[in-house]
């Protein structure tokens, strides 16, 4: 008899534990994300370096990577820290011979590290749109000339994102979004690896174009 009843206890607790997730809050507390999209990389309105104007300044491919963060609900009114990390497979190409250079040179996109805070508002029980800034750090590897190997070297770029967006609650602890953000890049240097010291830091002028969506989990 003892054992039916903490069996039967044992299975209540486990029936508890998603019937609280399932009266859980949208946009309340801690979630993480899968994050996939699209991103582009261009040279800034400050620079010129190709002097083909059919040149294409600019980098592309697809971004992927995971992000999390806390969301506190006040009402209608959502605040909350987020951080992220995404890989882009952009990377300069030779088109018929012709360098299609973005004015860093040769680099093949590395990682972008975001750390920032976004305010939302929730305009349906299950629909917030959202606003986010905060920094952004990414790295661009240094290529050879012909565009095949990596050096030991790559370009560590500092700015600043902001964006807007949509969020989509699928369930009390599932949700979907759709984002656009935009990353500007006014500073760098060249870090190497080894014993070699960080170049000194140099003015940039990069702008970044980034579509994604992401599920996510709320816990």
């Amino acid at each position: 008899m003892k054992k039916i009843l903490v069996s039967l206890a044992a299975g209540g607790t486990l029936v508890a534990v998603p019937a609280m997730a399932q009266n859980a809050e949208p946009f309340t507390g801690f979630h993480v994300e899968g994050i996939a999209g699209y991103d582009v990389t261009k040279a800034g309105s400050s620079v010129d370096d190709d002097e083909n104007v059919d040149n294409d300044q600019s980098i592309d491919g697809a971004v992927f990577g995971v992000g999390a963060g806390y969301d506190f609900r006040m009402g209608n009114v959502v605040v909350g820290p987020e951080a992220e990390v995404t890989w882009s497979t952009a990377k300069t190409e030779f088109d018929d011979g012709d360098f299609e250079g973005f004015g860093v040179g040769n680099v093949k996109a590395n990682r972008d590290l975001y750390l920032g805070a976004r305010v939302g508002y929730a305009m349906t029980p299950s629909t917030m749109v959202y606003a986010k800034g905060g920094y952004t750090n990414a790295k661009f590897d240094v290529r050879n000339g012909d565009g095949t190997v990596e050096l030991n070297e790559d370009i560590d770029a500092d700015g600043w994102r902001v964006g807007a967006g949509v969020e989509q609650a699928l369930s009390s602890n599932m949700f979907a979004k759709v984002e656009y953000r935009y990353s500007n890049y006014e500073k760098g240097e060249l870090d190497y690896t080894g014993d070699i010291a960080d170049g000194q830091r140099f003015d940039l002028d990069l702008d970044r174009h980034q579509v994604v969506a992401g599920v996510g989990l709320r816990f």
